[in-house]
């Protein structure tokens, strides 16, 4: 199978990697030191992305960058990093590359628990995620070919301990839980949904 995975330069995304380049092919998307240098921010950056990158048969999205601190500094410009990153850029992943992504392929974005279990400093990431798994919902029932979506929706990842102080009595979500959520996506047969590791 022949995977993009955006985000690959991230603590999940290098897992991921590591995980199913054994078996697949790997085409690793980031802003910087990939195989695709990329801007999800930037819908032309992302159609460029596909053109070299080709035919696919599933993307997985582990990026999406959003604004991280207190109430007090958001305001237009701050929240657009969550609307304009996480939001949009994963939504240009799956509305441009429905064009290029091969019959009976799937999209797997990346949201998490801060859709319905917010906190402190991180309003723009539950926004950010609200809307996403929102897109999967509706796209599912409208994708063609037998085109699949989902997203995964951890909490905060173990790989990522600088995050724990903002997490207070969350259990971390696992390397392994992790994998196994994406994996469900990509080769199981659900479509439409938000995966919980």
């Amino acid at each position: 199978m022949k995977i993009i995975l955006v985000g690959a330069t991230g603590t999940m995304g290098i897992y991921l990697a590591a995980a199913l380049e054994k078996d697949h092919e790997i085409i690793k998307v980031a802003s910087k030191d990939s195989d695709i240098d990329t801007d999800i921010t930037s819908a032309t950056s992302i159609e460029k992305m596909f053109l070299m990158a080709g035919p696919f048969d599933a993307l997985i999205s582990t990026a999406g960058p959003t604004f991280v601190g207190s109430w007090k500094k958001l305001n237009n410009e701050t929240f657009r990093l969550g609307v304009e990153g996480k939001m949009m850029g994963q939504i240009n992943l799956v509305l441009i590359g429905q064009k290029y992504i091969n019959p009976k392929g799937s999209f797997t974005l990346i949201t998490g628990a801060l859709t319905h279990e917010p906190q402190m400093n991180f309003a723009n990431a539950s926004v950010a995620n609200g809307a996403v798994e929102g897109f999967v919902r509706g796209a599912a029932i409208e994708l063609e070919n037998g085109i699949r979506i989902n997203a995964v929706s951890p909490t905060v990842i173990e790989n990522s301990p600088q995050y724990f102080q903002y997490f207070p009595g969350e259990i971390p979500t696992t390397m392994k839980q992790l994998e196994y959520a994406f994996r469900k996506s990509l080769f199981g047969h659900v479509t439409g949904k938000v995966i919980q590791p």
